[in-house]
C-alpha cells in the first residue's frame, strides 16, 4: 500500500516567506479562528527553549479556487495546502512578518508580543510594558530589523540602569541572538501527496480535530464542502463575512462595487448557521448529525461510499444554496423580524429562531409559492410565537425536523395548505391557557435581557405604537438601533430599589429586579421618581407629565399597570403586573395577526453590524476592570455557570479557553447580549458587579 503522505523539514523563515509569497495557502477546510495573545507567546517561548510545538500538515496540490491566502497575497497558485496547524503557522507570520491578520469577525489585529532578554521571558504586550527599558514591546519590529532594534534596546537598557557591564553586554547579545535564531527553527511538516483521494484528505482533517477539539456537526459538514464543493463553501464564507459589513466597507475591502450585502439588525451569522439553513432547505435535514453521514454516503453494510448517492446528496445543496443566499430572500425575510416588532437583535434571545424560521421562509416561497405578503406575515407571527414559546430552545434541531417534516406531508405544493399547517401550529402554542397561565410565569425572573416573553413584551409595544412609561415618546424610537444610545434610555424600576430595601425590607436583588418591576422611559423620568415610593411620585407624575382620561388609561394598558397599583404590596403588584403584561402581548399578537403591525415602517439598517465588538478579556485585565483569579457569573441566576479569569488573559469556562467575554456567553447560550452585560464579577464586598457597568466608568 503506497503512503499517502511523507514528513519533511520546514524552517519557520522558509514557511513565512512562503505565507507572505502565497506559496503556502490556507484552504478554507478550517473554522476561523485566532489564537488568544496568550498562546502565540506560549509558541515563541517553547520554541526559545528548543521545545517541540507539533506538526504541520500541508496537502501538495494547487487548488486556486479553492483557496485564499493568509497574507493576502495574490498572483501566485498555492502548491500547498494547510490542512493542520493553521493557527501556529498564521500566529508565526503575524509574529515574524509584522502583519495583521483577521479574526473570526473579519477585524484586522495585530499580535504584540514582547520579550526580555535578561530574564528569557516573552509577555503579551501592554502599556507598562511598552514603556519598560527592560524589555523589547514587540519582537516583530526586531524580527524586521534585529540590528537596529538591538541597538535601541541597548541604548534604553543604559538610560535606564547604567553603564553597561561586559557581562549584561554579553549576555544581551547571546539571548538576542537566540532569538533571532528561532528564523531556523525547524518545523516536521507532514506532506499529503498530490495523488491523495479528495475523500481521504477530508477523512484526515476530520480525525486529526477531533483529537481534543469539540467540533460541531457544521464543522464537518464546511470541510466535507471544502474538499468537494470548495466554491460553495468559499459563497458561504462570503456571505458570512458580509453580513458584518456595511455595502461601503465590503467595497473598500472588495476593491471593486459591492451595491449590496446581507447585513441587519439581528443576526450576524457564520458560516456553520448558514449550513444548518442550507441542510434544512436542501436535504429536508434538521440534525446536522444526519446531514453529513448523508453526504458520506457510506453504505450501511459494506462501510464503502456509494458515489452516486453522494453526488445525488451534493446536487441537493448545490440547488439550495443559491436559493439559501439570494439576496432577496434574505432581505424579505429580515422585514418578517421588523414586522413582528423586534427592532435589533438584543430582542431576539435565540439565533435558531432565526435560522429556523428562515428555513421556513425559503420553503414557503420557493417549495410552496405563498404570496410574499401573505408570507410575511404569517412568519412575522411563526417569529413571533417561536420565541414567546421558546420552540426553538432546548431541542431546537428535534422540532425543526418535525416542522419540515410537517411540511413534506403536504402533498403537492399547495400555498393554502403551507399557511393553514402553521397556523395551526401557532394557534396551538399561543391557545388561552398559555396567555393566561405559561406566559405570566415564563415573567417570573430576573434577567430582562435574556427573557424571551419579556423582549416579545416589548415587541409587542412596538406593534401597537406605544408610548413609553408617562412620556409621549414611541418606544419603537427608544429601541432604534440605528439611534445613537443616550443615557437612560432603558427599563427603570417602578417600584425603586431603595424604596423597597429600606421601607419595605426586600433585600434579594433578584426579587428587586423582576422584569416585572421595569417600565421603558427615560432618564429624567427615572430622577424624577428618585428612591420615592410609587403612592407619592405616581400621582405627582401624572399631574405634571399631564395624563388624564384616555391618555392615562392607554398608558395604564400598555405598562401593564393594575388599578391602584401604587398602593399594592409589592408580591401583589409583580404578580398582577405579569397577568396584564401578557395581556398586552396578547393584544400585539393580535395587531400583528390582523395586518395592522405598525413595527414594519420604522426598519432601516445600521450602520454596523449586528455582532457585539466586545473588547479582548487581556485588555479588561490591563485597564484594571478584570484581575486574574476573579470569578465571572451570568447576570441572568437561572444559568448555573462559572467562569474565571487566568493570568493568560482569558476567561476559562467549563474547561474551555475563551480570548472575549463575548465568546465565552456565546458558549454559555447567550446569542443576543453582549459578553460584557452577560457576566458579572464579584466585587471586594463580594457583591456582583456588571462588567458593562465598571467599562462604562472607565470610559467616563
Amino acid at each position: 500500500m503506497s503512503t499517502v503522505f511523507k514528513p519533511v523539514g520546514w524552517k519557520v523563515q522558509g514557511l513565512v516567506d512562503s505565507v507572505e509569497s502565497g506559496v503556502v495557502q490556507l484552504p478554507d477546510l478550517q473554522r476561523p479562528f485566532v489564537w488568544p495573545k496568550s498562546k502565540i507567546r506560549d509558541l515563541l517561548d517553547s520554541m526559545y527553549r528548543g521545545y517541540p510545538v507539533g506538526e504541520l500538515m500541508f496537502w501538495n496540490v494547487a487548488q486556486e479556487e479553492s483557496s485564499r491566502t493568509i497574507s493576502g497575497a495574490t498572483g501566485r497558485v498555492g502548491a500547498h495546502q494547510i490542512i493542520d496547524g493553521q493557527q501556529r503557522l498564521t500566529s508565526l507570520y503575524a509574529v515574524f512578518k509584522g502583519a495583521a491578520v483577521r479574526d473570526a469577525d473579519y477585524n484586522s489585529k495585530t499580535m504584540s508580543i514582547g520579550f526580555n532578554p535578561v530574564t528569557e521571558k516573552f509577555e503579551v504586550t501592554n502599556t507598562a510594558l511598552e514603556k519598560s527599558a527592560d524589555w523589547i514591546s514587540n519582537v516583530s519590529e526586531f524580527f524586521e530589523n534585529p540590528f537596529k532594534i538591538r541597538r535601541s534596546f541597548k541604548k534604553r537598557y543604559e538610560e535606564a540602569r547604567g553603564e553597561l557591564t561586559e557581562e549584561i553586554e554579553e549576555l544581551i547579545e547571546e539571548r538576542l541572538g537566540r532569538l533571532d535564531g528561532l528564523r531556523n527553527y525547524e518545523f516536521t511538516v507532514v506532506e499529503i501527496q498530490p495523488d491523495a483521494d479528495k475523500k481521504v484528505v477530508a477523512d484526515i482533517f476530520v480525525r486529526i480535530n477531533s483529537e481534543g477539539v469539540s467540533l460541531k456537526a457544521s464543522d464537518f459538514i464546511l470541510t466535507w464542502l471544502s474538499v468537494f464543493w470548495p466554491a460553495g463553501r468559499e459563497r458561504l464564507e462570503s456571505f458570512a463575512r458580509d453580513s458584518r459589513l456595511t455595502p461601503q466597507r465590503a467595497s473598500e475591502i472588495a476593491g471593486r462595487t459591492v451595491s449590496w450585502t446581507p447585513i441587519n439588525n439581528y443576526l450576524a451569522v457564520d458560516a456553520g448557521q448558514l449550513v444548518r439553513v442550507l441542510v434544512a432547505v436542501g436535504q429536508n435535514r434538521a440534525k446536522l448529525g444526519d446531514a453529513y453521514n448523508a453526504l458520506q454516503a457510506k453504505d450501511r453494510s459494506t462501510g464503502f461510499v456509494v458515489p452516486e448517492r453522494q453526488e445525488t446528496e451534493l446536487a441537493k445543496l448545490q440547488a439550495a444554496l443559491p436559493v439559501v443566499l439570494k439576496d432577496l430572500h434574505w432581505t424579505e425575510f429580515i422585514r418578517c423580524l421588523a414586522v413582528a416588532g423586534f427592532k435589533s437583535r438584543k430582542m431576539v434571545t435565540s439565533d435558531m429562531n432565526i435560522l429556523s424560521s428562515y428555513a421556513l421562509w425559503i420553503l414557503g416561497r420557493t417549495r410552496f409559492a405563498v404570496d410574499v405578503t401573505t408570507l410575511r406575515n404569517l412568519m412575522a407571527r411563526w417569529l413571533f410565537m417561536s420565541q414567546l414559546s421558546g420552540r426553538y430552545t432546548g431541542s431546537a434541531e428535534t422540532q425543526l425536523q418535525k416542522d419540515l417534516d410537517r411540511l413534506t406531508a403536504i402533498e403537492g405544493s399547495d400555498s393554502t395548505s403551507f399557511v393553514s399547517t402553521l397556523e395551526a401550529v401557532i394557534s396551538a402554542e399561543l391557545s388561552d391557557d398559555f396567555w393566561t397561565l405559561r406566559m405570566p410565569d415564563s415573567l417570573v425572573t430576573s434577567s430582562s435581557a435574556l427573557s424571551p416573553a419579556y423582549q416579545t413584551y416589548l415587541a409587542a409595544l412596538n406593534i401597537l405604537d406605544a408610548d413609553m412609561f408617562m412620556l409621549r415618546n414611541k418606544v419603537q424610537q427608544w429601541m432604534d438601533p440605528a439611534l445613537p444610545a443616550t443615557k437612560g434610555t432603558e427599563g427603570h424600576h417602578l417600584n425603586p430599589r431603595k424604596y423597597l430595601e429600606n421601607v419595605v425590607g426586600v433585600k434579594d436583588l433578584k426579587k428587586i429586579n423582576q422584569v416585572a418591576n421595569f417600565a421603558p422611559t427615560d432618564w429624567s423620568t427615572n430622577i424624577l421618581i428618585s428612591d420615592r415610593e410609587p403612592a407619592e411620585y405616581w400621582p405627582a407624575l401624572v399631574a405634571e407629565r399631564g395624563f388624564s382620561g384616555d391618555s392615562l388609561r392607554q398608558q395604564m394598558f400598555w405598562h401593564a399597570l393594575p388599578e391602584d397599583w401604587e398602593t399594592m404590596g409589592y408580591d401583589e403588584f409583580v404578580q398582577e403586573r405579569r397577568i396584564l403584561m401578557a395581556q398586552v402581548t396578547r393584544a400585539g399578537y393580535e395587531r400583528l395577526k390582523s395586518g395592522q403591525s405598525v413595527a414594519y415602517p420604522a426598519i432601516q439598517v445600521i450602520a454596523q453590524p449586528a455582532a457585539h465588538v466586545d473588547s479582548d478579556v487581556a485588555d479588561l485585565v490591563e485597564a484594571g476592570i478584570l484581575s486574574p483569579g476573579d470569578f465571572l457569573s451570568p447576570a441572568d441566576d437561572s444559568i448555573r455557570m462559572r467562569a474565571e479569569v487566568t493570568e493568560d488573559g482569558v476567561v476559562v469556562v467549563d474547561g474551555h479557553e475563551f480570548a472575549t467575554l463575548d465568546a465565552a456567553a456565546h458558549h454559555a447560550g447567550a446569542d443576543n447580549v453582549p459578553g460584557a452585560e452577560f457576566w458579572q464579577v464579584e466585587n471586594n464586598e463580594g457583591e456582583p458587579v456588571a462588567i458593562q457597568g465598571l467599562m462604562d466608568r472607565v470610559s467616563q
